[in-house]
């Protein structure tokens, strides 16, 4: 048996590890995560590795509950240690799953510790972990990571007091904020009219109509970007198609901005119409807009109740978002205004349609990859989901323009998953060279495609 995550993990040839020796070298662009840039600026010290590793990952809660661990033990108010057991009891038995690498990579690359981890192992890691956790702040584990700058995610309500005193403060690691507006295009949530005021509030302005809206998240847009801002973001249900027998977006805002009630094509109308609005302020200004979709959120209404959001019962979606995306697109690319776009869906079986999309509308003559599908996102980001949205991306565009990986996470310790997806990618490139599908003689092709993809291309897309 190969022993278990030595040096040349998942690295299956000469070819990979060699790619992976000039790739790994490089730092770290997290294009979009949840981080929180007040625990960077107050370099955040972790109380024990439960905190470090368990608060507020739904990735590990699910895999918890899945393994009929009781929500005490979970979310509940039991003690780190007693949390932390529990996770190390599940731990073996998540052979094949992507928590099982990610968490011995973090605790391997960042707090020294190589042995497996199970209930027997338990206590002799979490001893070992907490001390070196005392002495590694947030800031600490960024720089051990070699992480450059991170881009955060943000609503256009917030005052990015954080972003603004790191900066001010010249801290190295840009800590950047990325506009994310889903609360004002979410004209279908409860709090609409409330989300509205407060935006009203925060842009300074009273906003009474469409256009004023606009005007508001304009400037709202123009104060991120003053701090750095280099994306925005969208985490749509679905996909909204638009309809010429519904209400205008103008009318639908109005109508609830009144309490009126809407039929969803009204509302879809609205949110078709934001996007394209806001596509064409982040042509003008330069931003990259990104795209999820493909999640069913909170489906399971009595633990949302219980626990709210983001704790662990998202699914993926299995409806066609085709039809409502290609007219947004279109319309930003026949008026010359289509930004820079990266497009993700949470179902897999969207790969090939995504990658063939993002090919359609890349006629710029500027930009490589001007749009182009994000990397494997959220239930999809583990070995074999990898493999697949990159094969599949190559099989459909060149796989240089790539822009490669993120870590969509809330931990200062998962930037793991960047060693492991230059691993896979590496991993890749190798064996198109050993089954002779590569010319031997263009490795050093293949070794500027893998530092392109593991950093210089994402640096160029977003401009940093």
């Amino acid at each position: 048996m190969k022993k278990f995550m030595d040096n040349d993990f998942l690295l299956e040839s000469d070819a990979a590890k060699e790619l992976y020796r000039s790739a790994s070298k490089l730092p770290i662009i997290d294009y979009h995560c949840h981080l929180d840039a007040k625990e960077i600026y107050e370099n955040k010290k972790f109380r024990s590795l439960t905190e470090a590793w368990l608060h507020g990952d739904h990735y590990k809660w699910r895999a918890l509950r899945n393994m009929g661990v009781p929500e005490k033990l979970i979310t509940g108010d039991a003690e780190d240690y007693d949390k932390f057991v529990a996770w190390a009891t599940v731990m073996p038995y998540l052979a094949g799953n992507p928590l099982y690498h990610f968490s011995h990579m973090e605790l391997k690359n960042y707090l020294g510790i190589s042995t497996p981890l199970s209930k027997e192992t338990a206590k002799e890691i979490y001893e070992k972990a907490n001390e070196r956790l005392l002495k590694l702040g947030a800031r600490d584990i960024m720089k051990l990571a070699n992480v450059e700058c991170v881009i955060t995610t943000n609503d256009p309500t917030e005052s990015l007091t954080y972003h603004k005193k790191l900066q001010e403060e010249g801290f190295e690691i840009k800590v950047l904020p990325a506009f994310r507006p889903d609360k004002a295009i979410a004209i279908d949530k409860p709090g609409f009219r409330e989300y509205i005021a407060s935006l009203s509030e925060a842009s300074g302005m009273e906003i009474s109509d469409f256009d004023s809206l606009m005007y508001a998240l304009e400037g709202r847009l123009d104060y991120f970007i003053s701090l750095g801002a280099r994306a925005s973001d969208h985490g749509l249900d679905y996909v909204p198609a638009y309809s010429d027998k519904a209400l205008s977006a103008e009318t639908a805002f109005e109508f609830a901005l009144a309490g009126k009630p809407l039929e969803k094509a009204d509302m879809d109308n609205y949110k078709v119409e934001l996007l394209v609005r806001l596509g064409i302020l982040y042509y003008k200004k330069d931003i990259v807009m990104e795209i999820h979709f493909g999640c069913v959120r909170n489906p399971n209404s009595a633990m949302f109740s219980s626990i709210g959001p983001d704790s662990g019962f998202d699914s993926v979606r299995g409806t066609s978002f085709g039809d409502g995306l290609y007219p947004i697109l279109d319309s930003l690319s026949r008026a010359g205004t289509l930004p820079k776009t990266l497009l993700f869906s949470l179902n897999a079986s969207d790969n090939e349609l995504l990658v063939s999309m993002a090919g359609a509308f890349n006629n710029d003559g500027k930009v490589p990859g001007k749009v182009q599908q994000g990397s494997a996102w959220w239930f999809n980001d583990h070995l074999e989901g990898m493999k697949r949205q990159i094969a599949t991306f190559a099989a459909g565009a060149p796989i240089g323009s790539f822009i490669g990986m993120l870590t969509d996470s809330r931990s200062f310790l998962s930037y793991a998953r960047h060693d492991y997806f230059r691993r896979i990618f590496c991993n890749y490139l190798g064996s198109l060279a050993d089954s002779g599908q590569y010319p031997a003689e263009g490795m050093s092709y293949l070794n500027e495609i893998a530092e392109n993809v593991a950093y210089y291309n994402v640096k160029n897309y977003f401009g940093l």
